[in-house]
């Protein structure tokens, strides 16, 4: 096998539960050339004929097992994938960087998807780690940790008494798919930055859902890349990927939050109806991409001031090019605190309200729990910092005050 067929194959989960680890050397190890290559490449692989993986054999052994505790410790914190409170950031650590690889791979076996859709896994693996490695890793947020996370909430979702009882295998596999690849290759900027840069992304899809349109094709690519459908009917499966993706454009939340309030203000949800599961997997989507104020503390703050960090780094890079620097992204004007309590209070709470009142479930009182205690950790964090901010002020101003009182001289003074 070749260098790079050898570094996608050592690593993942295989079927019995063992972790493995990869032995590539992780994006920052690599030249530039080569990331900046291999960058271009992942931006044009639906443009280009697909450059397939040859053969290699099944028997062959995939990479290192991890030390006894080790490897224990990431099989005992993917039995409770499940839990809300599952920790990304401890599994990602435990699989050395492959949480994305190892997690999608378990719930594809979990839900019996390798054999009742005779997935070859050598190809599964070849395209999970693909998937992985076309995360960019030098993104604070918008990375390969973050797609897992997603992930691990969408089957949190898909596991919801209302779901699990009327998805088809179909809808379960779309649904790991575009939660795995939703934000592939993300650039680490936003639509608007693409848009005043030129960038050719949005003259390519015309200034339209950029960054998602990107992300499924992207995925597509991959896909026809590492051959792993190819056996099965093509009917409308990248369109159908396409819609779950293209859902997640933050611009077009308002149109996707009306036309749930309209459904269930109408009470005319019928899963057994195509139509409707597919809108419920987009909305189920939806919420397990900005999931995030809605997880305990512990992981929500990470997540908060990663994002934070991602934005800010994009108005420094404005900054520097003396173009207009995206409100959000003006660390000048901003604090973490008070763009997550915006974030909290305009998109994610409309959003998770709705999608309580569709599933009513302990899930769902859960996160919106966690919600309220969140926004109430930042307010008072906020509140602390202004306060603080205010003392010191207060306190700079006062020796001032102390010394112009010291000049003025007493009454009858010989001094005047």
């Amino acid at each position: 096998a070749t260098l790079k067929e050898s570094q996608c194959i050592s690593t993942i989960a295989n079927v019995n539960g063992a972790v493995l680890v990869s032995t590539a050397r992780p994006e920052a190890a690599r030249p530039v050339s080569a990331r900046n290559v291999r960058r271009l490449l992942s931006f044009q692989r639906y443009l280009h004929p697909s450059r397939f993986f040859h053969g290699i054999p099944a028997s062959n052994h995939l990479g290192y097992i991890l030390d006894d505790d080790f490897t224990g410790q990431a099989k005992l914190l993917l039995q409770k994938v499940g839990n809300w409170n599952f920790d990304i950031f401890l599994f990602d650590r435990l699989t050395n960087g492959n949480s994305l690889v190892n997690l999608t791979f378990h719930l594809f076996n979990t839900y019996g998807l390798i054999e009742l859709f005779q997935l070859d896994m050598v190809k599964l693996r070849r395209f999970l780690v693909m998937i992985q490695e076309d995360y960019r890793c030098q993104n604070p947020y918008h990375n390969a940790v973050h797609a897992a996370d997603v992930t691990q909430a969408m089957y949190c979702y898909l596991q919801e008494p209302k779901l699990a009882e009327t998805l088809t295998s179909c809808d379960l596999l779309l649904g790991l798919l575009a939660a795995a690849t939703h934000d592939l290759d993300h650039p680490g900027v936003n639509q608007p930055f693409l848009i005043k840069t030129d960038h050719y992304l949005a003259a390519l899809y015309k200034n339209s859902s950029v960054l998602e349109n990107h992300h499924w094709k992207s995925a597509v690519g991959l896909l026809r890349e590492s051959d792993l459908l190819s056996h099965l009917p093509t009917e409308d499966r990248s369109e159908r990927l396409g819609s779950l993706i293209l859902a997640t454009d933050i611009s077009r939340q308002n149109d996707y939050l009306s036309e749930f309030r309209t459904h269930l203000d109408k009470g005319d949800l019928c899963l057994t109806n195509g139509g409707h599961r597919h809108f419920i997997l987009q909305m189920a989507l939806k919420c397990a991409d900005i999931c995030n104020p809605c997880r305990p503390w512990k992981l929500s703050k990470q997540w908060s001031e990663k994002v934070t960090e991602e934005f800010f780094h994009q108005g420094d890079i404005e900054s520097k090019h003396n173009l207009e620097v995206t409100p959000l992204c003006d660390r000048q004007s901003n604090s973490v605190a008070n763009i997550q309590i915006g974030f909290m209070a305009y998109v994610v709470e409309p959003l998770f309200v709705e999608w309580s009142r569709f599933s009513d479930t302990r899930l769902s009182q859960t996160m919106m729990s966690h919600l309220s205690l969140n926004k109430q950790g930042w307010k008072e964090g906020r509140d602390k910092q202004e306060a603080s901010a205010s003392r010191a002020s207060e306190e700079q101003r006062t020796p001032a005050t102390k010394d112009s009182n010291s000049k003025v001289l007493p009454q009858g003074s010989k001094g005047s």
